[in-house]
Formats: structure tokens, sequence, C-alpha cells
């Protein structure tokens, strides 16, 4: 397998955990959203991923983008541990919690969102900063609510056994604590996010800890 990856990349993130979980080995290619003007717009990228987004997993000459698809792959084809619940219910209850946070609050907050900002002329970091903790607090605010108010949340956000929610959960927070926005109203997510970093899995696929950090 090969990842076509970027450090500070959400995304990408959350596709080096769910590889980590599983002890899947892989290769990595990194392709660098900021220098040269985004190299996931050269035409060599595109030819692998014609959204220009990462990541990208390469499996046996198949490509496949979008990170919610690459980790149901893999948990199909490597089903332990398993990174969704067995019953249909508990399922669909972490797809809930994974999809407010990659569908909702993850994209309109993406580089590609905060260029085309700057583009239509708010440049202003203050606007930029707003506008990111605005989307970040929204989003929190309910899927706190949701755990909080759940007796199906354990240590994680569904039970005592990671799944494909806290795979999306940490780098969201991640991103929260880089972008400075205040999370001490959201006690839940801060409390399986720092449960979650104790894992190893968790912690080698830190942005910090990848080549491209810098």
């Amino acid at each position: 397998m090969k990842l076509y990856d970027y450090g500070f990349s959400s995304a990408a993130y959350r596709v080096r955990i769910a590889l980590n979980l599983k002890g899947i080995a892989y290769d990595r290619a990194s392709i660098n959203l900021i220098k040269d003007g985004g190299q996931q717009h050269s035409a060599a990228y595109k030819a692998i991923n014609p959204q220009e987004l990462i990541p990208t997993l390469e499996v046996d000459g198949h490509a496949i983008g979008q990170s919610l698809a690459i980790i149901e792959y893999l948990d199909e084809t490597y089903p332990l541990p398993a990174l969704l619940p067995s019953y249909p219910l508990e399922r669909a209850r972490v797809r809930q919690i994974a999809y407010a946070i990659a569908c909702d609050i993850h994209p309109i907050n993406n580089i590609s969102a905060r260029q085309l900002l700057k583009e239509m002329g708010h440049s202003d970091d203050e606007i930029l900063t707003k506008w990111y903790g605005y989307w970040i607090k929204r989003g929190f605010t309910a899927i706190e609510t949701l755990l909080s108010g759940s007796t199906e949340t354990g240590r994680f956000c569904h039970g005592d056994v990671v799944t494909l929610a806290d795979i999306c959960l940490v780098p969201q927070m991640a991103n929260a604590y880089r972008f400075k926005v205040p999370v001490d109203a959201f006690p839940t997510l801060v409390r399986i996010d720092k449960a979650c970093r104790e894992y190893p899995a968790f912690a080698a696929a830190a942005p910090e800890k990848q080549v491209d950090a810098g």
C-alpha cells in the first residue's frame, strides 16, 4: 500500500490512525498542500486523484480517495480490530459522529476554504480565525451534547473501544488546539481525545511526528 499523505492534513491523519490501529505497513508519499502552490494540484497527482485532495491510498493498482472510504475499505479487508460496531444502530451512531466532523466541520475549514476566503478579500487573520473558531464551536457543541447525554458513550465516543468516531474526533481536536479555539466547553470531547492520544497508534499518527511537519 502507498499513502499519499501530508502531515497537517486532518483527513490523512485519520487514515494514518486507522492504518496504525490495524498494524498495516505502508509506503508514504508526501504531497505538500502549501509548497509550490499546493502539490496536490500538480498534473502528476491529478492523474492519481482528480479531486486534488489528500489522502489517496494506492492498493493493487487502484487509487482510493476520501478518508472515510479508505478507512471503511481497510475495515472490510482487515477486520481486526473492528472500527465499526456489529449492530446496525450502533454503527449508525458511530457514523453520525464521524460524519458530523468529516462532512460538516472539516470541509468548511480546510485549506481550500481558507484560501478561497483570502481570494475573496477576507485576508485578515482575525477574520479567518473567527471563521475557523465559529464552525468548530458550532459542530463541537452538538457533538458534546450528543456524547455527554448518551449512556452509549464510554471511555471513547462509543463504549470503551476505539471506533471511526474517535478516528475523526482526534484530528479535529488537534485543529482546534492548533488554531487556538477554546475547548473548555467540551469536557467530554477533551476527555476522549486525551484517552485516544494515549494509544501508540494515535500518537504515531500525530502531525508533529510526520517528516513533513515542518
